[in-house]
């Protein structure tokens, strides 16, 4: 097992490479830059050009971008172009804020997808399926931000029930009780838009199961349907569902920049956003980098789980 985490990651190393390599030339083809953003009236063009020059933007493309390299191989994030603060200092300070939101917002929505899923299969045509596949729709045709906005109106602006924006009250940074106040609307915000593409995933992989043999003969055993689906058809979702969690790892990082923004939520999404919009580079390429890593780390560990659900996985399918 060791030598084939081992195989993965060295096979990884040249495709981090490649999409870092992408993501700089894309940074670099837009008509202006991390300069450009800060440029005043009263600037002279004299001014204008030795901020390029302290910021390295004055350089050749690859120059820049074996600069860069170089920082990131030394496991330096460099600093922010505009702020001038450390991109890894920023991060090691905004991803707890991030994942303490959408980690908790991932597991309600999950454990909700598998259950009413495997409940939509289960009656599949009547009722309840179209009711939860209903449910699915709506939430996948709803942007996220349009959900966000919903809640800040309703719950925090007409019925004055939760606060709008931020993490913490100023001077109630340790009241965990005023934290879950301003937790809630950002929470369920993200419980729906999660919720909507795993119960679609969990529903149509358990219908794909119930055409399996192994189906009709529990059925000639004269099975009911609660012990075929409790049983037998939940543990063969649960392979599907494990490379759609392993998948959303990067999610922890990446999976709530609209809602964070939206709620001013003092994680990844606004502090990526706010770079985006100025061309960052260093702050953009950092949370990219971070993002395929885990994007990597999830397939890896998506095939790690795959072994222990299905012993049949870990003996090469015989």
């Amino acid at each position: 097992m060791l030598r084939y985490i081992i195989k993965r990651i060295l096979q990884a190393v040249p495709l981090l490479f490649v999409i870092s390599f992408i993501v700089f030339s894309l940074i670099h083809i837009a008509p202006y830059d991390a300069i450009d953003a800060q440029v005043t009236p009263n600037m002279t063009e004299e001014q204008i050009n030795i901020l390029r020059e302290q910021s390295g933007l004055n350089q050749p493309f690859l120059v820049q971008y074996v600069a860069w390299l170089k920082q990131i191989l030394s496991g330096n994030f460099g600093h922010s172009l505009v702020t001038h603060v450390g991109v890894g200092e920023e991060l090691l300070a905004r991803i707890p804020n991030t994942i303490s939101l959408v980690l908790p917002a991932y597991i309600t929505a999950l454990v909700l997808a598998i259950v009413l899923g495997l409940i939509a299969a289960a009656n599949k045509g009547k009722f309840l399926d179209r009711f939860v596949d209903g449910l699915a729709s709506l939430g996948i045709a709803t942007p996220s931000f349009w959900i966000a906005m919903l809640f800040i109106y309703l719950l925090g602006y007409k019925m004055n029930i939760f606060p709008i924006m931020g993490m913490h009250t100023i001077g109630k940074e340790g009241d965990f009780g005023d934290f879950l106040q301003h937790f809630f609307m950002p929470y369920l915000t993200l419980v729906i838009v999660f919720f909507a593409e795993l119960t679609r995933y969990v529903r149509s992989s358990a219908i794909s199961q119930t055409n399996e043999e192994y189906v009709v003969v529990q059925e000639a055993f004269q099975a009911t349907k609660w012990q075929i689906f409790t049983r037998h058809i939940r543990k063969n979702v649960l392979i599907p569902v494990i490379t759609q969690v392993g998948m959303s790892l990067p999610m922890l990082v990446t999976g709530a920049i609209i809602t964070e923004t939206v709620f001013g939520w003092p994680g990844v999404g606004p502090y990526i956003t706010g770079a985006t919009r100025s061309l960052d580079y260093p702050i953009i390429m950092a949370v990219m980098l971070l993002s395929a890593t885990l994007v990597i780390v999830g397939n890896l560990i998506s095939d790690i789980l795959y072994s222990l659900v299905d012993p049949r996985i870990r003996r090469g399918g015989k």
